[in-house]
């Protein structure tokens, strides 16, 4: 069974910095694509940065320039660096994976998501 577990969410002022980890745990051969969403209170749940395991990166407008994402295949985890927090960045953030490969050939889970944790940034 594979299982994200996700860290490094807390409480920073604005303008300081946090780094999120999602490390996949279990047998697994390879993920496609590792990601990070977030869902702030009252509002539904958006795409913040994605990469592939060709190190491709996608992210989410509002956090150009500040977030990084970046990921270690070998240990299978992600990170998000995110820099030069704002309020606005306040939300609870998921680790998404999809493509979780039992070979190169066989996909074992389609996509799956991490607990979520809690990024708060005061002003």
């Amino acid at each position: 069974q594979v299982q994200l577990v996700e860290s490094g969410g807390g409480l920073v002022q604005a303008g300081g910095s946090l780094r999120l980890s999602c490390a996949a745990s279990g047998t697994i051969f390879g993920i496609d694509v590792m990601g990070w969403y977030r869902q702030a209170p009252g509002k539904q749940r958006e795409l913040v940065a994605t990469i592939t395991s060709g190190s491709s990166t996608f992210y989410a407008d509002s956090i150009k320039g500040r977030f990084t994402i970046s990921r270690d295949n070998a240990k299978k985890t992600a990170y998000l660096q995110m820099n030069s927090l704002i309020p606005e960045d306040t939300a609870v953030y998921y680790c998404n994976v999809k493509g979780v490969r039992d070979s190169i050939l066989l996909i074992r889970y389609q996509e799956l998501w991490g607990q979520g944790t809690l990024v708060t940034v005061s002003s």
